[in-house]
């Protein structure tokens, strides 16, 4: 078996699971937040269950909508406080967290070989620990803090295979919009897609991350790497207990419904143009694209490592007058950090304005929406119409630091133009 297969297979105590095999798995993990927790809430509550399956495994996170920028929002918040106290839940309030998905793995939420749910799509971003981690409703939450189970179609797998070693400003960012490019938006439609191979062996946790995390803009269901000595340095503190990573390996003879190679070494920055994620083009072929505001954050590329890369292209410069430039750390851990390294003293130093760990504008929230006719370069994962405000507002995607070089210019540009 893969290790999608393995996992599925011992949440259902079963020794072999095939794909499109329907199974009923136990969950050890469920997390909710503001924006899709208050429809969980009111949907358990008409199931007439008083207590949830196991007030241990289930965790609320409050960063859609953080802070509440409408009554609306605030009581939504109050929903969810008053849920996570009655039923004694894990909760991370505003200003205690940060985006849901860099909390739970810093917070040690996140294990390998862990059945994890979440009302969020990009849930998904946990397989970056080789979980299988996957996307469900609000109301499919509800069943599952009532239960502590959920059935799936065991899905196929698709392995993506990555070799070669990046070349100079090109990043795990580039190398997934190239896939999702290539493979379409429904190129893996209910399929696991399995990321393997000497480069992924080699990219850091925040570059996992970022892979797992849009492996559901092309239709996944979950995306996974399987876990080694890079999970274990990161989990290391933050979980109590890790499993044994010899048996989260896919075996040698294991089924894959197709493997799809990736050569990185020729890769240069990718640019996912309107409106949809894979309307994706090398920065080569872009042309002259002045923009109205650059964001770099969100659960996608809004960790330290991220925040590195685009100081380093911005330091000592300014951002272009006109241009908006945002800066959201994926959590209050990666903002204390930056901070410390002296990275959000240099974006200030630029001009850029650095918010609060939150989603912030890559869901049409209250900070940094477009108007009608404005464009936006974003490091974040959709970049539908309306995704950002108006729905005559442009959003191109990028790694932060094309988005961080293309602030500096006023234009999309690579960073390979910004001079030092």
């Amino acid at each position: 078996m893969n290790i999608t297969e393995k996992i599925l297979a011992k949440a259902v105590g079963k020794k072999a699971v095939h794909p499109d095999e329907i199974v009923d798995a136990n969950v050890d993990m469920v997390m909710t937040h503001d924006l899709t927790g208050p429809l969980a809430v009111e949907a358990f509550n008409k199931i007439g269950v008083q207590k949830v399956w196991d007030n241990n495994k289930i965790v609320v996170i409050l960063d859609h909508q953080v802070p509440a920028e409408s009554i609306k929002a605030a009581e939504l918040h109050k929903t969810m406080r008053r849920f996570a106290k009655d039923q004694t839940l894990t909760f991370y309030d505003v200003g205690r967290g940060g985006v849901c998905h860099q909390v739970m793995p810093e917070k040690g939420h996140v294990i390998p070989g862990a059945v994890i749910v979440g009302s969020d799509s990009h849930t998904c971003t946990y397989g970056a620990f080789g979980s299988f981690a996957t996307g469900i409703g609000s109301t499919e939450a509800a069943a599952v803090m009532a239960t502590g189970k959920i059935w799936f179609k065991v899905p196929p797998t698709i392995k993506l295979d990555i070799k070669g070693k990046f070349k100079k400003h090109v990043y795990p960012k580039d190398l997934i919009l190239n896939i999702i490019g290539t493979l379409g938006v429904d190129g893996a439609i209910y399929r696991a897609t399995e990321f393997s191979g000497p480069t992924i062996k080699a990219m850091s946790i925040a570059g996992r991350m970022t892979l797992c995390n849009m492996a559901v803009e092309m239709g996944a269901k979950n995306g996974i790497i399987a876990p080694d000595e890079t999970t274990t340095e990161f989990l290391a503190g933050r979980v109590k207990k890790m499993p044994n990573l010899n048996q989260l390996q896919s075996d040698p003879d294991a089924q894959y419904e197709r493997i799809v190679d990736f050569d990185v070494s020729k890769l240069e920055p990718q640019i996912a143009c309107p409106s949809s994620v894979d309307n994706v083009k090398p920065i080569s072929e872009i042309g002259n694209i002045p923009i109205d505001q650059a964001f770099i954050g969100s659960c996608t590329n809004g960790r330290l490592e991220d925040l590195q890369m685009a100081a380093k292209v911005m330091k000592g410069k300014k951002v272009k007058a006109g241009v908006r430039a945002l800066i959201i750390p994926a959590s209050q851990e990666v903002w204390s950090q930056a901070n410390q390294e002296g990275l959000l003293q240099i974006f200030t130093d630029a001009g850029a304005i650095v918010c609060g760990s939150a989603c912030g504008p890559c869901l049409g929230g209250h900070i940094g929406l477009l108007a009608a006719g404005e464009t936006c370069v974003a490091s974040s994962n959709r970049n539908f119409i309306g995704r950002m405000g108006s729905t005559q507002a442009n959003v191109y995607l990028a790694s932060p630091a094309t988005v961080a070089a293309s602030a500096i210019a006023g234009r999309i540009i690579s960073p390979l133009e910004v001079k030092a």
